[in-house]
């Protein structure tokens, strides 16, 4: 059975960091898509970072340009998200996502049909 287990969300302060991990189980993930999808409450699950096969080629959205870094380490099966100078605005669940589709290159899913696994969600919340 795959699983992708999220963790490391918590309550913090704006301007706070925190980390979260993605550890996947049942399968190797090495040489696919990964991403960090997040869902406020009365929005859209949105995309706020994605990376290659590699994950030498990243995507991150706007609002979070310059203060999240997504990464992995296949050797571990796990993906992480590092999140520094956390605002308000950044409270949300957060999810995991693997794909299983075999791209080559730069591509670096934002949409969420191209990731087949989820995991169940981490709450992270910010207070001003």
């Amino acid at each position: 059975q795959v699983r992708l287990a999220e963790s490391g969300g918590g309550r913090v302060q704006a301007g706070d960091s925190l980390r979260l991990s993605c550890a996947a189980s049942g399968r190797s993930f090495s040489g696919y898509p990964m991403a960090w999808f997040r869902q406020a409450p009365g929005k859209e699950r949105e995309c706020v970072a994605s990376m290659n096969w590699s994950g030498k080629y990243t995507y991150y959205t706007d609002s979070v340009k310059g203060r999240f870094t997504i990464s992995r380490d296949d050797a571990k099966n796990t993906v992480y998200l590092q999140m520094n100078s956390l605002k308000p605005d950044d409270t949300a669940i957060y999810y995991c996502a693997a794909s299983t589709k075999y791209y080559r290159g730069y591509n670096r899913p934002r949409d969420r049909a191209e990731y087949a696994y989820w995991g169940q969600g981490t709450q992270v919340t910010v207070s001003s």
